[in-house]
This record gives C-alpha cells, sequence and structure tokens, in this order.
C-alpha cells in the first residue's frame, strides 16, 4: 500500500506485551538462544526435501505442491538489476516486459478509449480500478469453468488500493466547493463544501477489484480479451452478502443494520482492497485495509440533527481510527475524500457521514452509524460466476486486513488462513476451518465458501520468549474475553466484529504493520513482511526489532525505517496447530547503512527497504519480496527482489549496538550466517513514485505477472491540468510508452524472458 496513506496510525493502546520484549527476555537467558536461531539461512533451494512430508511426525501435513529445483550451482538464475531512479522498469538482461493493462482502460468495446485527460463522463465501474495490488490467476476451460490445468486461457483478479492519487481522474484534479481542491490527506483533508458528484462516483468505484479474461497467444505473450464476458469489476457500491457462522449471524445482522438494509443481510460495497488470497476451491479473497479513512463526522451548525457516538459505539469507533466526536464548529476541513458531501436521493454518498442522528431508532435503521460495521472483511467473490453476490466473511474478523493466505491443503483436513492487520502494533491472526478440505469441491464457488469461511475458529498470535508461540482463540467462553472492561462484549458476534478489542483482552502480541503473508509451498511455512515502525527506540527494541536508528541518509525518519520478515512454522505443520516455532527470516537495510543496522549483510546488489508484498513461486520456489518505501526513495525506486527461503531454526547470533538520537543499548539477535548475493537479488526496479505489489506467474513459470502501483504519486494535487508537473509519466512515456501520455498510471506488467524460460531459475 502506499505509505503516504493510513497505514501508520496507532490505534493499538493496550498493554500487551511487543515482540520487541518477548525477544529481550528471550535472549538474556543463554539456553534459549539456541532455540531461536533465526535467520535468513537461504540455502540452495536444490538442496530442500521438495516431495518430503516437512516433518517426521506420521501427523505431520505433506505438501501437496510439487515445486521444482533450481540448479545448485546458481541458485538465482539471473544477474542482479542495479539500483534506479529511472521512470521506467529496470529488468535484468535477457527478460521483457508490456502492459496488459493500466487504470482506465476499458472492459469492453462499449466504453471509450481513455483519454488520461480527466475528461472521461462515465461512472468508472466498467474501466480498470486505480493503485492496482495483489492479483491471482485463475484457469479456465473452454466452457469458461474453473480448471487446474494450462488451457491457455485465464482470468486474472486484482485489487484496488486507494484512490489518493484520484485528481489524475479529474480535468484539475479533485474539487470541492471549498476555496480549492485538495489532495486526499490525514493531515489536511478537504476544504468543506460538496463534491461533485461525477467525481465522487470515479473515486468510489477506482475501488474494489478488477476481473479481466486473458489469453495466451502465439509465441507465448498473453493479452488481454476485451470480448470477455467475465471482464467486470466489483467496486465501492457493488452488493455484499454478510456472511458468518449460523449460531450467531442472527447477532451479526444486528451489529450490520443500516438505513440501506434494516435486516443486516446486505451491504454496500468493498474499498481499500490490498493485498489478498485465494481458495483450494477457486474463488479469490479482496482484503480490505484502511478502509476507515473514507467516514466522516460532518461539521456541526446550528440546530444541527446529529450527535456524537458514545459508549460501546464510541469505544469500538476509536479502535478502529474511525471518527468518534462531531467536528468542532471552527472546523473548515474534512480529513476524507469528502464523498458524504454530495448530494443524493438514494444514500449512495450520505452513508460515508457515520454520525448517528438525533431521535433515530437505536438499532442504526435510520442512519448510518453501522456502516463502518460493514467493512473490515475478507471479501471471497467467484471470478467464474459474474451472477454470483461477493460475500463478507464475517467469521474472519474485523481488522485492516493485508492479506489472507491459505496454508497447504491437506485432504480431510481443516483449512487454515493466515491473516495480518496493518497498522503499527496491531497483530497476526490465522482462522481454521471447522469443515476437512475436500478436494472434491474445486470449482464449486461460493457454496463451497459457506462450507469453509462461515464456520470455523478464529485465532490471534502470541509470541513466547522461548523461541515459541501459541495461537489464542478469540472466543466469547474465555473469560478474558467476556469480562473484558475495556470493551463490554455481547456475544461470539461482538467479538468477530470488534477483533481488535478481543485480541487486546488476551494479551495478544503487538506487531510490527503486519502486511502480506505467504506460504512456502515447499515446507508449509509461513512468511509475515513487517514493513517498518517508526515507533522504535533504544528502550523498546530486542532480537526480533534489535534496530533503533535514524536514516540520516536523505530522508530522515527515525526507528526502523526499513523493516524485516518475519516466519514461523505450525507444530507439525498442522493447520489446527495452536503453537508454533518462529524467527527472523531477513531484515532490510542500505548497503552503506553500517553492521547494526545492515543486520543481514546487505550489498548493493540486494539492499532494499520497507518490504511488503511477499509471495512464493509454486514452479521455482523463489519468494518474491515486493517493496513499498519512502526511506531509501532518494536512493532507488521501490523494487522486486527474489529470495531463495531456509527454513525456521537456521541462522547465528549476532550482537547489535544502537545509537538513536544520544541514546544507546545493546541487543543479541539471531539473523542467517549463509547470506550471500547469489541467493538474493535484485530483480526489478519501477518507476518514479511507484510500489511494487501484486505479484503472480502462469502455470508453466514462464510469464510473471507484476503491478506497479501509484507511480508518481508525489505529482502536484492542485491546479490546472496545464500546470501539473509530473514527477513520472509511466507507462505513456517508457521503454514501451503504453496509452496516452501525461498523467501516470498503476498498471499491471507481464515479464517474459527473450528465451522463452522459467522466470528466476
Amino acid at each position: 500500500m502506499s505509505h503516504h496513506e493510513f497505514d501508520d496510525e496507532i490505534h493499538n493502546t493496550s498493554n500487551n506485551e511487543h515482540f520487541q520484549e518477548v525477544l529481550s527476555r528471550n535472549l538474556q537467558n543463554p539456553q534459549r538462544r539456541a532455540v531461536l536461531r533465526g535467520g535468513v539461512g537461504l540455502s540452495m533451494l536444490g538442496a530442500l526435501p521438495l516431495l518430503s512430508a516437512c516433518n517426521s511426525d506420521s501427523n505431520a501435513a505433506t505438501p501437496s505442491t510439487t515445486v521444482s529445483t533450481l540448479a545448485a550451482a546458481s541458485a538465482l538464475g539471473f544477474t542482479t538489476v542495479a539500483k534506479s531512479l529511472a521512470d521506467d522498469v529496470t529488468l535484468p538482461p535477457g527478460y521483457t516486459y508490456t502492459v496488459l493493462h493500466a487504470t482506465g482502460d476499458r472492459l469492453n468495446f462499449t466504453v471509450p478509449a481513455y483519454t488520461n485527460l480527466g475528461t472521461e463522463t462515465d461512472d468508472w465501474s466498467q474501466r480498470v480500478g486505480d493503485h492496482h495490488d495483489g492479483m491471482e490467476i485463475f484457469y479456465i476451460d473452454a466452457g469458461g469453468r474453473p480448471t487446474s490445468t494450462d488451457t491457455g486461457r485465464a482470468l486474472l483478479v486484482m485489487n484496488h488500493e486507494s484512490s489518493a492519487d484520484a485528481h489524475f481522474f479529474h480535468p484539475r484534479g479533485q474539487t470541492s466547493g471549498g476555496a480549492n481542491g485538495k489532495k486526499f490527506s490525514q493531515f489536511s483533508g478537504w476544504d468543506l463544501g460538496v463534491r461533485p458528484e461525477l467525481e465522487a462516483l470515479k473515486e468510489i468505484n477506482h475501488h474494489g477489484v478488477s476481473i479481466v479474461e486473458i489469453v495466451r497467444g502465439a509465441g507465448g505473450a498473453w493479452t488481454l480479451n476485451l470480448a470477455s464476458s467475465f471482464n467486470r469489476r466489483v467496486n465501492g457500491q457493488s452488493l455484499m452478502r454478510i456472511a458468518g457462522p449460523a449460531a450467531h449471524i442472527a447477532d451479526i445482522r444486528k451489529l450490520m443494520v443500516t438505513k440501506f438494509d434494516t435486516t443486516g443481510v446486505t451491504s454496500r460495497g468493498t474499498l481499500n482492497n490490498c493485498g489478498h488470497g485465494y481458495t483450494p476451491w477457486g474463488t479469490y479473497l479482496a482484503c480490505e485495509e484502511n478502509w476507515n479513512a473514507y467516514f466522516a463526522m460532518p461539521k456541526q451548525t446550528a440546530g444541527n440533527t446529529l450527535e456524537n457516538a458514545s459508549g460501546k459505539l464510541a469505544t469500538s469507533r476509536s479502535r478502529y481510527g474511525l471518527p468518534v466526536n462531531l467536528t468542532a464548529p471552527a472546523a473548515t476541513t474534512s480529513g476524507t475524500q469528502g464523498w458524504h458531501t454530495v448530494s443524493d436521493t438514494d444514500d449512495r454518498f450520505a452513508r460515508f457521514d457515520i454520525a448517528p442522528r438525533v431521535g433515530a431508532n437505536a438499532d442504526g435503521r435510520d442512519d448510518f452509524r453501522n456502516e463502518p460495521n460493514t467493512f473490515g472483511y475478507v471479501v471471497e467473490i467467484d471470478p467464474t460466476n459474474p451472477a454470483s453476490i461477493p460475500a463478507k466473511r464475517v467469521a474472519l474478523g474485523r481488522f485492516a486486513h493485508e492479506a489472507a493466505v491459505v496454508g497447504i491443503p491437506v485432504a480431510g483436513r481443516p483449512l487454515a488462513f493466515y491473516m495480518g492487520c496493518d497498522s503499527q502494533n496491531e497483530y497476526i491472526y490465522k482462522f481454521v476451518s471447522a469443515a476437512n478440505w475436500d478436494p472434491a469441491d474445486f470449482g464449486r464457488g461460493m457454496t463451497a465458501g459457506d462450507k469453509y469461511l462461515n464456520e470455523g475458529k478464529l485465532y490471534v498470535a502470541k509470541f513466547t520468549d522461548d523461541g515459541k508461540g501459541q495461537w489464542i482463540e478469540l472466543t466469547f467462553t474465555n473469560p478474558l474475553i467476556s469480562g473484558y472492561t475495556t470493551y463490554n462484549f455481547a456475544n461470539q458476534a461482538d467479538v468477530l466484529v470488534n477483533a481488535r478489542h478481543a485480541a487486546d483482552a488476551v494479551g495478544a502480541t503487538k506487531m510490527d504493520r503486519p502486511e502480506w503473508g505467504a506460504v512456502n509451498p515447499v515446507n508449509g511455512e509461513v512468511y509475515f513482511t513487517m514493513t517498518n515502525n517508526s515507533s522504535r527506540n533504544t528502550t523498546n527494541n530486542n532480537a526480533a526489532n534489535p534496530r533503533a536508528y535514524n536514516d540520516t541518509d536523505g530522508r530522515m525518519r527515525s526507528g526502523n525505517p526499513n523493516g524485516h520478515i518475519i516466519r514461523f512454522r505450525e507444530t507439525s505443520n498442522l493447520s489446527t496447530a495452536t503453537s508454533f516455532d518462529w524467527d527472523i527470516f531477513l531484515f532490510g537495510a542500505e548497503a552503506d547503512a553500517g553492521a547494526n543496522i545492515n543486520l543481514s549483510g546487505l550489498t548493493d546488489n540486494n539492499d532494499f527497504s520497507s518490504p511488503d508484498g511477499l509471495w512464493f513461486s509454486k514452479v521455482t520456489g523463489i519468494c518474491w519480496i515486493q517493496t513499498d518505501d519512502g526511506a531509501y526513495t532518494d536512493v532507488t525506486n521501490c523494487m522486486l527482489l527474489a529470495a531463495v527461503p531456509g527454513k525456521v531454526g537456521d541462522g547465528s547470533r549476532i550482537t547489535v549496538n544502537n545509537n538513536l538520537n544520544g541514546t544507546t543499548d545493546t541487543q543479541d539477535t539471531f539473523i542467517g550466517a549463509a547470506l550471500g548475493e547469489p541467493k538474493l537479488r535484485r530483480f526489478l526496479v519501477g518507476p518514479k513514485g511507484c510500489e511494487i505489489t501484486g505479484i503472480t506467474e502462469s502455470m508453466d513459470g514462464k510469464t510473471l505477472f507484476v503491478n506497479v502501483q501509484h507511480p508518481g504519486e508525489n505529482t502536484p494535487a492542485i491546479g490546472a491540468a496545464a500546470n501539473f508537473t509530473f514527477e513520472s509519466q509511466w507507462p505513456g512515456v517508457s521503454s514501451v510508452n503504453y496509452g496516452p501520455a501525461g498523467r501516470p498510471r498503476s498498471a499491471t506488467i507481464v515479464i517474459r524472458r527473450t528465451d522463452g524460460g522459467i522466470i528466476g531459475a
């Protein structure tokens, strides 16, 4: 996600232990140091037991995915790409890229081609959305049904995270009835006034998911099929079904009651879809991340009919970063996109005004006080059935969902989905299905989703100081939850809808912005990116987060601006395990930062900052790392790196000496000793101002699809179109010159080798 959005805000004020505190205690005990031994440990992938069981335990899960080995002599088979500030995509020699589609491209021939001037008069419901993000490929057969066979025909499904760059989609940038239109910002917001309806529609409909059919042609190149009946959008206004456990669905729906649906059975739209997931039965999981940023409490006026949120409603909202009190009378701005200001008759825009109305029914049927309760979920979509209604899977909890990655499916056993809550000091969660996996459910769409994603157990992670951890179930039967005084839970539905409060109650471990997760197809181990943490200092760091420093080289930020990646292994590799082992995989850093910051020994050939996206190839086993950085962008644009993963428990011990603003401390930690440039290489550098995010591959491993998000995000947001000074003009002005030149656009690129070989090997 964009580092200029709300992902850095802290809404966790609980006294729960931080991951740092856990490791600090652990490393004071010499007997436990040998247990952790976390680290990169990037041994040659060819030496891994690719087809064997993950564990000698007879009850251990055996990976069901066949993964090719990389050549033992050269773990990664491409030349390292140098750092770059060029306004283009840079790839290794022997690789090329094309653009599949970009923001604003039409999904069918009935929609006019994109002008890139902001002059479109349609509502964007039949165009590709903005801020391309998480992405997955689904193969279909001649009849359009899901298949596990490489047919050369597939549906590419992707998230669209934000409309933070929506000034590009209007002739003179965003406007309002105030003095000037303003770019969305949590610091300044909007001049108050009524937003134009068409502008608001475009911005709302930029969000959500795009589904497009792609076909492989002569020579193996993939192209978009504009004549496909599968091409469609699921956006910020699409009808959604509220789905959850049968025993609690009635109570869940009471929390979803709005003026739109007084029964709480349905809701409208999905917003800020960032990381993603897919299911073994062939559906797509869109995750709602910073959805809270769009809701407003309007300025008070004399004789207004609005009132502040209070009691449980206020407590719930505060934990999710939502407005509680009406804006003070003297206020002149609104810290949202201002969609709630648009006049309407069907509440398409009024629903973003979440102030309770004086005299309204307390259950919310007369206003939109409960509208935020309908966001913050994993949204399941069936790409192959355009008539199906997407479902918000409440059983997986409500928070700032960054991803929902499934463990290796094992027939006859429950499925596990791993999820991060992307804000500083938030938690890692796991959902375990009540139903056992049956491969015969492949292709059964939303029916299978109801079977596996409505009934199950939701857990949160607690990391203990012996290099292990436990999964704590979030259930109302737990006295820590039912007796929690900060938030008075009423029932299990309340627990699911206010999962952050429930995680606080049971003492979950605060983490450093848990973003994307990924599962190693070789051994089933789970990886999560911890992008960065500006709240780090020398009094709260420890072995898992041992660095506290100022980034004085260019863009100065304090704390731990470069981030890291952690990983864990479930006990006996079971999805139902309630315990796990964990360690650190990799630390981001600038190559010249010094040994106490550059803990993984990165060089100019593989240094990076702020890992965000994370994805494993099922063909090669490569771990692909995507960055969304604000600390190192004075030296290089964001990038994509390839790593050969090790396994939990490898590595060695080092000591880190910290110095931050004149205060010092010493911390022990464990990282990999065998990291070398052949096993971690920079594969791609993107254009100016972008984030590299979202990646998937063709079934043969010969095509890599990668998303380039918000190039030119620092372009000025106000003024006549002629006065825009573009930071980037990609992809219109680039080596591929895709589409109309001028304003930058997010896009999906298609990467292939000139010799037709497998990517990265």
